[in-house]
């Protein structure tokens, strides 16, 4: 879908519009710290861009049109090769048009093209000489840029020392990782300063910066490989003639970082609807990623047809990013509520001045925590950067700072639970009410009647309001001490649907460990890691035995989350005997409890093995829909399958997946498992692997 353009009206209009794009560019390369977000960045100047193609006779030569980063930035460190922008298009027709346009440049069709996400950082030239880092260059006006040399030995991906003695220069984007970025606002605030907004605008005031009391660490990857005037003549010669891919796959052999190492790596296609494909499968991925990416940069691959397009003065001929819709966004921050999750949690909620991203309205982000809005200094009234991509929750980076004008107002944290009143259990960054899942009984027996814990049929939320209100039930175990006579005596409950219900409650009795764990809503586990520690531990029992040291054996539970885990489960003491005493099933199908040196259970042996499977050692992906036996499962049943018969589920393809089961309508995973030569079952051919395990 095409962005937009902002509309300019008149003379007066446009010389304001020119005046913004200019001092909106200007705080965007030089610290991120630009009042207007990307969306809106691009759509003023597309309407700068609409309004001159009308007006050729009066553009004002500040217009950023036709100018690296806008003409907003200077350096003064010479490029000898200038380093330009890219032009833009939003939709697959744009992208089209644009290809037609080149191979009308180029006389031929393009042969072939290279395909790579386009990272939001800061761009930036490594200059080596005999192999050694002397120099690093920021893009600046394209034709010269600011030396950020202090900042060598602070990036990751980018070696002081090539693999090879080599004079070059290696182009590319420095960039935060999702995680770099919480750890430098981490380190920012701990010392006195106001949180970055952004990470692009985290980076690019890092790279800047020469003089300050901490460091914190930064990404690069490598976009593009040149020769240096000192260059030895023939790779100079050879640099020259290799495709674009190729001098990728050479800069990788020289120890630089390239995309080649992500999960959205660089790739060829030889057509428009390869490129498209490739399109739509990074943007799928995007919301995985561990960095920002703001499009897709695609190229004439090939030397020949990148020499014989040319360059304009802003923007390579032979070169294209496909912008893809924007996720991050500013808005206001209006108020803040304070609602009590199933197991007492108390968590803030940001209400948002209304925002369109990625094409949907924003009006609530997530806040985490009380502390965390603290470290942010999140203030009522904010100018706020909010971030949303794909289905993932929309969070606030942080408040735009330099944006504020003195109204805005302190958060007021609660003193007693908002729900009942209770006192607040404020020793964990997580806020609790004192009643704990008591205090929203409501939706944690909600919650463990649902489909992917004990699946009670028929226990739905107004059932369990009913049940609560009567006073029937108190904690999960009291539903399997339900009466015919007690449901009877409820309104709209008939001897069917009463018999029907107690049906229900008793086969959840029979539902695995892994179902029963989850049910309890234990903080830090869910449906993916109660499997894992009920496939781990085998029993109940020796999951209430494990001190924080043995679950830590379970992977993907760290030293953090492993204690909280354990001091949970000793809380949920009393209701754990009482189900058992109900005579709900506390142990896992196929799984062995791991064993000691001295038979202790409590002391594990990390090295104990569970029964081997059809799918041991496997990492599976399931994708499509699934035919036949698989038909009727839920992908999160799908996934307790997998791991029963001894294998790991997972969400997406990569070089470690083993297998993927591709049902109908796969899509891009199963491209990409054949691409990576991973091996596909049909959900027939899956289905006869695990027959043993399948109900």
């Amino acid at each position: 879908m095409t962005t937009p353009a902002a509309v300019i009206m008149d003379a007066a209009a446009y010389a304001q519009a020119v005046e913004d794009a200019v001092k909106a560019s200007a705080a965007y390369y030089a610290g991120g710290t630009s009042a207007l977000d990307d969306d809106a960045y691009d759509r003023l100047v597309r309407g700068i861009a609409a309004w001159e193609a009308e007006h050729p006779d009066q553009v004002l030569p500040d217009s950023p049109t036709g100018k690296v980063a806008g003409g907003a930035v200077e350096g003064d460190v010479p490029h000898t090769v200038a380093m330009l922008s890219l032009d833009n298009v939003f939709s697959p027709e744009e992208f089209t048009a644009w290809t037609a346009s080149l191979a009308r440049r180029i006389g031929h069709d393009v042969e072939r093209f290279s395909v790579e996400p386009k990272l939001d950082g800061l761009a930036v030239a490594a200059r080596y000489a005999g192999g050694r880092l002397r120099q690093l260059i920021t893009r600046g006006d394209g034709t010269a840029g600011e030396d950020v040399s202090h900042a060598i030995g602070t990036i990751e991906g980018l070696p002081e020392t090539l693999a090879e003695p080599v004079t070059v220069e290696i182009r590319g984007e420095v960039l935060m990782t999702t995680a770099q970025f919480e750890h430098a606002n981490e380190v920012r605030t701990a010392h006195g300063g106001q949180p970055f907004a952004n990470p692009r605008g985290a980076a690019a005031g890092t790279l800047r910066a020469k003089e300050r009391a901490y460091t914190v660490p930064m990404t690069f990857f490598g976009y593009g490989l040149l020769p240096r005037p000192s260059t030895e003549t023939s790779l100079a010669a050879r640099l020259g003639e290799l495709a674009h891919s190729d001098l990728m796959v050479l800069t990788a052999a020289y120890g630089v970082n390239t995309t080649a190492t992500t999960a959205v790596p660089g790739i060829t296609a030889d057509t428009v609807e390869q490129v498209l494909a490739r399109v739509q499968e990074i943007a799928a991925l995007r919301a995985e990623l561990p960095f920002g990416i703001d499009g897709i940069v695609i190229k004439a691959d090939l030397a020949a047809d990148q020499q014989t397009a040319g360059s304009g003065s802003r923007a390579p001929r032979w070169a294209i990013a496909y912008k893809l819709p924007a996720v991050e966004k500013i808005t206001r921050l209006l108020e803040v509520e304070w609602n009590v999750g199933r197991t007492g949690i108390i968590a803030p909620r940001a209400v948002l001045e209304p925002v369109e991203i990625d094409g949907a309205t924003i009006t609530y982000a997530t806040l985490h925590n009380p502390a965390d809005i603290t470290r942010r200094d999140l203030r009522l009234g904010d100018h706020v950067m909010v971030h949303r991509a794909g289905d993932v929750i929309p969070r606030i980076e942080a408040p735009v700072a330099h944006l504020r004008t003195g109204d805005e107002q302190p958060i007021a944290f609660p003193g007693a639970c908002p729900r009942c009143g209770a006192g607040i259990d404020t020793s964990e960054q997580r806020w609790r009410c004192e009643n704990g899942r008591n205090c929203h009984l409501v939706a944690a027996l909600s919650y463990a009647a649902g489909r992917d814990q004990l699946d009670i049929e028929g226990l739905g939320h107004t059932r369990v309001v009913q049940l609560v209100d009567a006073g029937l039930v108190a904690d999960l175990a009291d539903l399997f001490a339900l009466t015919r006579e007690q449901l009877l005596g409820l309104e709209r409950m008939g001897a069917t649907s009463t018999d029907n219900l107690l049906a229900a409650i008793a086969a959840a009795k029979g539902q695995p460990l892994s179902r029963v764990l989850c049910a309890l809503g234990v903080r830090g586990t869910g449906r993916s890691m109660s499997r894992r520690i009920a496939r781990h531990f085998a029993t109940m029992d020796h999951i209430r035995a494990a001190d924080a040291e043995s679950m830590q054996q379970v992977e993907g539970i760290g030293t953090e989350k492993a204690p909280s885990i354990v001091s949970e489960l000793a809380e949920l003491a009393p209701l754990i005997d009482k189900l058992t005493a109900a005579g709900v099933n506390m142990t896992e199908p196929g799984a062995t409890p791991p064993t000691s040196s001295d038979g202790n259970a409590g002391d594990y042996d990390e090295d104990a093995e569970h029964a081997a499977g059809p799918l041991d050692g496997m990492t599976v992906v399931v994708t499509g829909a699934m035919t036949g036996p698989l038909e009727k499962l839920s992908r999160n049943q799908m996934n307790e399958l997998i791991e029963q018969a001894g294998g790991r589920s997972s969400s997406s393809v990569s070089k470690k997946t083993t297998l993927v089961v591709a049902g109908d309508n796969a899509g891009s995973k199963r491209t990409k498992a054949e691409d990576l030569g991973i091996r596909l079952a049909t959900p027939d051919e899956f289905a006869a692997l695990v027959a043993d395990y399948l109900n």
